[in-house]
């Protein structure tokens, strides 16, 4: 990994913070008044989604929670009804639980410290980082998607940069990187460079204020960095749904476990693919002349992180009582719940 003299470690942050200055975001809901609080969901959705996404349920999730003893107070599930639709819904369970230790145990003052933030659930070393660093004027490095493919690209990293030793030379140079004034702006300007600039595909070299002590774009190999993950194949599993609706138009819905996916929603009742179709004949009453109402609709993919899930739905309507846990909820209802957003498109096209 290539190294730079304190001179160029100052050229790089002074040209950085010029260029945030002049072309960085500085309209972002979370910039508005930044306390600790608002940072801190900030950082959470924008693990793993991109800003543009994020804003509208940011802000829907603020109206609705404007306090961390708002958040503390509410119910796991009003809170993942308003995150519903984000994905990763770990970071909607963690954030609730973070929020009743902060209210809880810590008198409703965040940790101050790198260490305590990190102890909170769903927060690693950069976004506590991030976190301290925006709000607080702390200076502590970040390295989030982005930092890293600026850095491998600046310094032409020749290693896949999920690896352990690549990972601890990346947080290396971005501990050297970091500034010691206005650490806020620094850590939004290379966030932003990132995400505006240096992008993943397409990135606009010709604008990026380091570009002259950028590795990559002088010895014209861009496209070669960051180095991609040795290639695996994403699993493929299937699985059958069930979408029960009865003569007053309601779903039947069932509350899944706090583990696993999807842990903590409402979702179908679920059944293996192979077994399933006669598994549903035997549970629901009438199943005599049941066969005959079923309805597959057709099967879909959904894709997650590590494997691909194959989804095939079964409707059976004006059916009046399920032998199943769960219960009856109305449609207009069901869809204001924290809903898996493939079984909300369900029981969205359900109700057309």
């Amino acid at each position: 990994m290539h190294s730079t003299t304190p001179e160029s470690q100052l050229d790089f942050s002074t040209a950085l913070i010029n260029w945030f200055d002049q072309f960085g975001r500085h309209d972002l809901p979370w910039q508005k008044q930044p306390s600790v609080y608002r940072v801190w969901v900030s950082e959470i959705m924008l693990q793993q989604t991109q800003v543009q996404t994020v804003i509208p349920y940011y802000e829907r999730f603020m109206a609705r929670f404007p306090t961390v003893q708002i958040l503390a107070e509410a119910s796991q599930e009003t809170v993942l009804a308003h995150w519903s639709g984000l994905g990763y819904y770990a970071r909607g369970r963690n954030l609730w639980k973070a929020a009743r230790l902060v209210v809880y145990d810590y008198q409703g003052v965040f940790p101050h410290s790198l260490a305590g933030m990190m102890a909170l659930p769903g927060i690693g070393r950069s976004t506590a980082g991030a976190i301290l660093a925006i709000a607080n004027q702390q200076r502590h490095p970040i390295l989030d998607g982005n930092v890293k493919r600026v850095l491998c690209r600046y310094d032409a990293v020749d290693f896949w940069p999920g690896e352990k030793v690549t990972q601890q030379q990346l947080w290396h140079r971005a501990e050297q990187l970091t500034p010691y004034e206005r650490i806020a702006d620094y850590t939004q300007a290379i966030m932003d460079l990132g995400a505006t600039l240096c992008r993943r595909s397409k990135p606009l070299c010709e604008q990026c204020p380091v570009a002259k002590n950028c590795q990559a774009w002088n010895t014209g190999a861009v496209s070669k960095y960051p180095v991609s993950q040795p290639k695996s194949i994403k699993p493929l599993r299937s699985t059958m749904v069930l979408l029960c609706c009865n003569q007053q138009g309601e779903v039947w819905l069932q509350k899944r476990p706090q583990t696993g996916i999807w842990g903590g929603l409402w979702s179908l009742p679920e059944f293996d693919l192979e077994t399933g179709f006669n598994q549903i004949t035997c549970l629901v009453e009438g199943r005599n002349a049941m066969a005959h109402n079923l309805i597959k609709w057709p099967e879909f993919k959904h894709t997650f992180t590590h494997y691909h899930l194959m989804i095939q739905p079964v409707v059976l309507v004006d059916v009046q009582q399920v032998l199943l846990e769960g219960e009856w909820v109305s449609l207009p209802s069901a869809l204001k719940r924290g809903l898996p957003a493939p079984i909300r498109k369900l029981i969205e096209k359900l109700g057309e």
